[in-house]
């Protein structure tokens, strides 16, 4: 196969069979080290056309690379699909904290609670737990503490390309809503079924 006639193919290909984004310098790589302007404006190509045949599939720019998703306007299709599927919804208390850290970090756990009123060790946990936040460093206060920031897996997990592409903090908890209905393990698992049966994409 020629390569330089497939490109568009190729980047497809790599996109699908991804299951996280994939950065724009590991694309290029395998194209045989396409500069990256081009690489670039081959996905961008490859966004638009998608989009202008109202494809059920989007390429989105997430956590600093490219992935494969579900269009936004079929969610409703897609949570009737998967309707008997048991997802883990992060909880109220557990959004608010993920809220305040993602808008005010780097914070220390008693901030976090200062600005809340509770406790929140729980809630610290399990967020830590599911990757959504890190130990970002120590205060430069008595007792040094830690300080809390969002990983590269809270951008994944609510499809932003960057902490700038934040909401307003009171749009927050819709944007985790949106995100329920279109659940990035969904997306994963509708690769998955993508490249067990080839077929289908003919």
């Amino acid at each position: 196969m020629n390569t330089q006639d497939n490109r568009k193919s190729v980047i497809e290909a790599l996109l699908l069979a991804s299951e996280k984004p994939l950065p724009l310098e590991q694309i290029r790589v395998v194209l045989d080290n396409l500069d990256l302007p081009e690489a670039r404006r081959l996905i961008e190509e490859l966004k638009l056309e998608y989009e202008e045949a109202n494809r059920g599939i989007r390429i989105a720019e997430i956590a600093g690379g490219f992935q494969m998703i579900t269009a936004a306007a079929f969610a409703p299709f897609l949570k009737k699909l998967f309707k008997d599927r048991n997802t883990e919804k992060l909880s109220k208390p557990a959004l608010e904290t993920l809220a305040i850290i993602a808008y005010k970090q780097p914070l220390t756990r008693l901030e976090i609670e200062l600005l809340r009123n509770v406790n929140v060790d729980g809630v610290i946990k399990s967020l830590a737990g599911k990757n959504l936040i890190r130990i970002a460093g120590r205060k430069k206060a008595p007792g040094r503490p830690c300080v809390y920031g969002t990983t590269r897996q809270f951008l994944e997990h609510f499809g932003l390309k960057s902490l700038d592409d934040l909401p307003k903090i009171e749009e927050f908890s819709a944007l985790a809503e949106k995100k329920d209905l279109v659940d990035i393990e969904l997306e994963e698992e509708k690769k998955t079924e993508a490249l067990d049966e080839p077929q289908k994409l003919a």
